[in-house]
Formats: C-alpha cells, sequence, structure tokens
C-alpha cells in the first residue's frame, strides 16, 4: 500500500510533513519546524505519531522534537549533528534504513547546508524527503560544508529518477525563479517561472517538485551549462556550482 503524505505551511515559509505508511497505519513526522502545528495536524487527522525523521540539527528543522516527543511518545531519527539540539533516539547514516511499518526509507548523505545533513529516500514510492539540500529551482545555503561536497550531493539526488517526487522543506520558489532567470534564458525556465509565479499570486504551494523538473531547470543542477553566464567557463562542475551558489547569495532581484 502506498505512503500517504499530508503537507502543511508553518512558521513563515516552512512545510511540514506527516507522512502515513497506509499498510500499517504507522506515521512519521519529517523534521519538527513548529511543534505546535504538528500536533494540531495529526489531531486533526487523527493520527498518532510513531517516528520523527531529521534531516539535520537547524532549530527550524529539528527544534521541536522535545515537545513532539514529549506529546507523542514517538522516537526520534536523525544524523548525529541533530545532537546539537538534543540526543535522538536513534542516530542514521549514510546507507542506513528506516523502516515505517511496511514503508523503507533508505537515508542518504546530502551534507553540504549542513555537515551531516540527509535524505529520506522513498525508492517504493519514488518519494524524497530532502531537507534544505534541494528546493524547487534552488538548493540551500552552503553554512557548513563546500562547494564541492554540495555538487556531490545534489549529483546524488540528480541520480534518483526522474519521476521521484521531491519533498523540500521551504517555500523560497519564486524568489529562486528570479534569481535563476538571472542567469539562464531557457525557455523551459521561462514558462516554469510563469508557472510558479502565477501559482504564488494565488497562495499555492509550490511543493512537491521532481528530479525530472529540478534537473530541466534548476540553476545549481544546470550549473556546468551556466558556467559561462557565472565567469566559471572551463572550470569543474563543482567550481561552476560555487560560482552559481555565490551569486545566488548577493543576489538582490
Amino acid at each position: 500500500m502506498p505512503l500517504t503524505v499530508h503537507q502543511f505551511p508553518c512558521l513563515s515559509d516552512n512545510y511540514g510533513f506527516l507522512v502515513r505508511d497506509e499498510a500499517s497505519g504507522q506515521t512519521a513526522c519529517i523534521d519538527t519546524p513548529d511543534a505546535a502545528a504538528i500536533l494540531r495536524e495529526l489531531e486533526k487527522l487523527g493520527w498518532g505519531l510513531t517516528l520523527i525523521l531529521n534531516t539535520h540539527w537547524h532549530p527550524d528543522h529539528a527544534g521541536g522534537n522535545a515537545a513532539v516527543k514529549a506529546a507523542t511518545g514517538c522516537t526520534v531519527i536523525g544524523p548525529q549533528e541533530v545532537e546539537r539540539i538534543g540526543p535522538p533516539d536513534r542516530v542514521v547514516a549514510d546507507g542506513d534504513t528506516v523502516e515505517l511499518g511496511e514503508t523503507t526509507f533508505k537515508v542518504i548523505d546530502t551534507g553540504g547546508h549542513t555537515l551531516g545533513h540527509i535524505t529520506y529516500y522513498d525508492a517504493a514510492d519514488d518519494i524524497a524527503f530532502v531537507g534544505d539540500t534541494l528546493f524547487a529551482l534552488g538548493c540551500g545555503r552552503l553554512f557548513e560544508g563546500t562547494a564541492q561536497q554540495m555538487w556531490t550531493s545534489l549529483q546524488k539526488l540528480a541520480s534518483l529518477p526522474d519521476a521521484t517526487t521531491v519533498y523540500c522543506a521551504h517555500e523560497y520558489t519564486a524568489s529562486n525563479a528570479r534569481f535563476a532567470l538571472s542567469v539562464d534564458d531557457s525557455a523551459a525556465l521561462k514558462a516554469r517561472a510563469e508557472a510558479v509565479f502565477a501559482a504564488r499570486e494565488k497562495n499555492q504551494p509550490t511543493v512537491p517538485t521532481s528530479i525530472g523538473l529540478e534537473k530541466a531547470t534548476n540553476p545549481f543542477l544546470r550549473a556546468p551549462v551556466l558556467a559561462a553566464n557565472v565567469g566559471a567557463a572551463g572550470k569543474p562542475d563543482y567550481e561552476a556550482f560555487g560560482a552559481v551558489r555565490a551569486a545566488k547569495d548577493s543576489f538582490r532581484g
């Protein structure tokens, strides 16, 4: 039976995700950006909570762990770095698996935004929860990692099937689109940006996205093609990515 994903906005621009394995009824929360909002959604849906699956340690991803665990008795799972917020019940790393009823999540090391950032990938349902590594038309800032590390992580995600549904943690797509248009004039990007701007004018979400769509239009995944546009012609792919990331960091459009 499939995995059901319930997505809801919280904080200023985060998304929360409650995921339910329909075969067993077990439910997980992907990160804990807003404990009160998570608990309200669980009550509204009539779901219990089995697991918290943290992608990284930042407070808008793991800051609600203690409150949600206290209210539900769930098990907290995450990378070692989550200990900076509070000790998880189980530490996972690249190649590990997490079982939620009959659903299996593979843990993929996608460090760069933070050193220990991970992704949870459900191959049976073609679903990936990528935290702040990959965004719709964007990627996370390099707060701790290097451009080479982040490029490697993005390539791991790009190697997933194009049909993979990608749940990223923030509604940044309109601002990402404005930057993307400054470095890429492809027809595919222009069409997507128009759709994004129209959706956001109606307060509609632009998440989830897909691996195929991001490969076709995301300037960070397309960095080698765009290298000349950001002064990185002839540079290694990860340096072209780093140049695109630096351009985004200074973009004020």
